[in-house]
């Protein structure tokens, strides 16, 4: 299943949201040629490395084709806009202007090429008092709420382990390419797509929304429980700990039953999933009491025999070597290679890039005859 078969996308952006975008298009059977600088992609100098490769570039530039253009250079400027030019989709996360004075902005482009879908992948966006600031993902996991919510209670705010900023721009970026292809089989027209990481992160702080929209509360640091749910977190057992996950009435009285409190079930404070959070220490010192008693393995067992949404926390290494991950295929080879592609399956079948991330350059020749584009001096 290659929907995206016989669409062919000019990358030009760099590290990651961009580069997570095109692969993403990749794995769908949409051709990348990504243009990199004589110096490569920045994310090929960053390590960890396996056999002088980046891992971080590896992972994220899986099925496209390399070519190393000079945009100083006026016949290399010259060649990407003769790319360009015949291409369905261009992507780029220069910083706001930049490609526009180097001629290859969406205005210049898209009117040479008026199918073309031109988007373009920033920190803040093309518009806006905050437009020309640098912004790597933890500036925007500092200034979009996400980290002020986010912490342990009375502790200071903490950024997200994962660069999640750039992977849901990234993410909106594939998305909106795709529906602007649906609109062009429509129209005929092409689109500007002005994907910004602050607008995409931003986007998806639902119960931060919730909290400030709708309640008029700013969201506290609760750790690792849910700020409006209860019980909804991690709970001590005898070698670790437990997440449970428990919303409604019904699963807290199984929860009440099976922990030997019945009687909690009924009891006024913890009547409704708000109450309950109201006295969240109470209905954690009566899990606890528990779960204290029991290894984590035993204390989940426990808990999805009565239907109880349950688990272990597990490290990387134990998600990826799971028998579900397995069945699941979450990790694949690109020959030797070890990638992570996207996760839908479509039919049954999970689409995955053909080949592994390009050597720098390395397909230079192929690109500029498939492109009927001459070789510069």
């Amino acid at each position: 299943m290659k929907p995206l078969a016989g669409i062919r996308v000019l990358d030009l952006s760099r590290v990651l949201a961009g580069p997570y975008c095109t692969a993403l298009l990749a794995d769908l059977g949409a051709e990348i040629i990504k243009l990199e600088p004589p110096s490569g992609d920045d994310y090929r100098h960053i390590g960890p490395f396996k056999d002088g490769e980046s891992a971080l570039f590896t992972l994220n530039n899986r099925g496209k084709q390399s070519l190393v253009l000079d945009l100083k250079d006026p016949a290399d400027l010259a060649l990407a806009k003769g790319i360009a030019a015949q291409v369905d989709v261009v992507v780029e996360n220069f910083r706001p202007g930049v490609a526009a004075r180097l001629g290859l902005g969406a205005e210049d482009l898209r009117a040479a090429n008026p199918g073309l879908i031109y988007c373009s992948i920033s920190g803040f966006g093309q518009q806006g008092p905050f437009r020309d600031l640098p912004a790597y993902d933890l500036v925007v996991q500092a200034m979009s709420g996400l980290m002020a919510g986010t912490g342990e209670e009375g502790g200071a705010p903490l950024k997200t382990g994962e660069s999640v900023a750039d992977l849901i721009a990234g993410l909106f970026a594939s998305w909106s390419i795709m529906a602007a292809l649906v609109g062009r089989n429509a129209s005929g027209q092409g689109a500007t797509l002005d994907v910004a990481m602050y607008d995409a992160l931003f986007s998806m702080l639902t119960t931060s929304h919730a909290l400030h929209l709708y309640a008029g509360k700013l969201p506290q640091r609760v750790g690792n429980r849910h700020p409006l749910s209860t019980p909804f977190g991690c709970f001590a057992t005898s070698d670790g700990q437990v997440v449970i996950a428990v919303l409604s009435g019904k699963q807290f009285a199984a929860l009440a039953g099976l922990i030997g409190a019945p009687e909690a079930a009924s009891d006024p404070r913890f009547a409704s999933d708000e109450s309950r959070t109201e006295h969240e220490p109470a209905v954690k010192a009566l899990i606890e009491a528990w779960s204290k008693g029991l290894t984590t393995e035993e204390a989940v067992a426990a808990l999805a025999g009565v239907g109880l949404p349950a688990a272990p926390i597990w490290d990387i290494a134990q998600a990826a070597d799971s028998d579900h991950a397995r069945a699941r295929g979450l990790v694949s080879l690109l020959g030797a290679t070890p990638v992570v592609g996207q996760p839908v399956r479509f039919d049954g079948e999970k689409p995955l890039a053909g080949t592994p991330a390009p050597a720098l350059g390395g397909d230079r020749a192929a690109i500029l005859r498939a492109f009927g584009l001459e070789e510069t001096a």
